[in-house]
């Protein structure tokens, strides 16, 4: 992903559209509403999320995320799925974003201070919580971009903080995070069925909430992220290998801030591909392009997605849900196309809540897969100008369908 983002050319770090629709506007809009908060070592806010660094492991930073001054819809700043159910844009999360204030402090992984229980209480708390924050000097502004996260804004090293109201903490919350004989796997599954989303999780997993006691520690919101995904994912697929194969074939189409997902179902047992490719415009269609990739049979797989990275879990996550949804498996390929619409990396929630879109929309049945993969020829070249034969034979997926396929015929 990485490698893609390096060929990436569509974030201009000098542009300005001059109309405040871009992200540089948005960030520009952001250091003057902010700019003379910054001016202030003290202040009152709504704390809205804890963020655990991953630097000087494991000595590291953790912060407590929280705007420059009180707002109403504080929550707003720490909402990806809400950004994505109702369509925000680019600029409209770069500016909630970029001004959340990180206030931090360093610790052992493994140790325990008061500090820390009050960020263990944001995270808990199914709302933001007011706070009174004393910093050892001014912040200054910036913002950090991540491809695993969300964005940040100024940061400053933090010298004192007060929760000033009790924090709002669901009884489901507290029992798991009283249950000190629980392990990790168990808690995060039995809160996301549950219905609390991946991102409040990530969260509790992070500040150490979670786990046997011997266990709890604090883990870098990077890797809380994707190990979150990861543990609800396992469970799915556990889930779903009881299921019959689906019937036919299937295919979905659709997009968040410029991410396009085309995702393939065929009528086998689980299996999953992901293939990212950046799409420049105007692309010449005789050309290849760089990819990556990451695979897994119904056995799974006993590495990490190098290639594709927290991306590939993420994406796995939202397949699961609707196989589970509709109640089958199936083998499924999903194609990502990242084009200049995706002006900056805002973490990889874009990529789970772009294919959660794509398996929303109305799928397309084929009686064969010939007929489906002809359709995927024409669809990508329509919309990309890209030959998608390129990914296909690339495939170790569409590889061991075609093997499988041969094999039952020679039965």
């Amino acid at each position: 992903m990485q490698i893609l983002f390096n060929q990436h050319k569509g974030f201009d770090p000098l542009g300005d559209c001059g109309k405040g629709k871009c992200p540089i506007c948005a960030r520009n809009n952001a250091i003057f509403r902010v700019k003379n908060s910054l001016e202030k070592t003290e202040f009152t806010s709504d704390a809205v999320a804890p963020f655990v660094g991953r630097y000087g492991y494991p000595n590291i930073n953790v912060g407590i995320l929280a705007p420059p001054e009180q707002k109403e819809d504080a929550w707003l700043y720490d909402a990806p799925k809400h950004w994505s159910s109702e369509n925000f844009g680019i600029p409209q999360i770069v500016d909630f974003r970029s001004s959340l204030l990180n206030s931090r402090y360093n610790i052992n992984v493994k140790k325990r201070i008061k500090l820390l229980e009050l960020s263990q209480d944001i995270a808990l708390s199914s709302k933001p919580v007011d706070i009174d924050i004393q910093l050892q000097e001014k912040p200054r502004f910036r913002i950090n971009l991540d491809l695993h996260m969300a964005p940040t804004g100024p940061n400053a090293k933090l010298k004192k903080a007060s929760i000033t109201e009790n924090p709002s903490i669901h009884t489901k919350v507290y029992k798991v995070f009283g249950d000190i004989d629980l392990k990790t796997n168990d808690a995060v599954n039995y809160l996301y069925e549950n219905n609390f989303d991946e991102n409040f999780l990530s969260k509790l997993l992070s500040v150490g909430t979670l786990g046997l006691k011997k266990d709890r520690k604090l883990v870098p919101t990077k890797w809380s992220i994707t190990a979150t995904d990861d543990i609800i994912g396992k469970r799915l697929i556990n889930e779903i290998k009881d299921l019959n194969e689906i019937s036919s074939y299937y295919s979905f189409f659709g997009n968040y801030l410029g991410n396009y997902y085309l995702i393939l179902m065929f009528p086998e047992i689980w299996s999953y591909e992901l293939f990212e490719t950046y799409v420049p415009p105007n692309w010449n269609f005789s050309n290849r392009l760089r990819h990556t990739t990451d695979y897994e049979s119904y056995s799974g797989r006993k590495e990490y997605a190098f290639g594709t990275v927290g991306g590939y879990y993420t994406v796995r996550l939202g397949i699961l849900e609707k196989l589970k949804e509709i109640k089958r498996q199936a083998s499924v390929l999903a194609l990502r196309f990242i084009t200049d619409e995706y002006t900056m990396p805002l973490g990889v929630w874009v990529t789970r809540e772009a294919a959660r879109k794509s398996l929303c929309s109305n799928p397309i049945e084929f009686s064969s897969k010939e007929l489906m993969l002809e359709y995927a020829r024409k669809l990508i070249k329509k919309r990309f100008n890209y030959n998608v034969n390129y990914l296909l034979n690339a495939s170790k997926l569409f590889k061991n369908i075609k093997q499988q396929t041969k094999l039952e015929r020679f039965i």
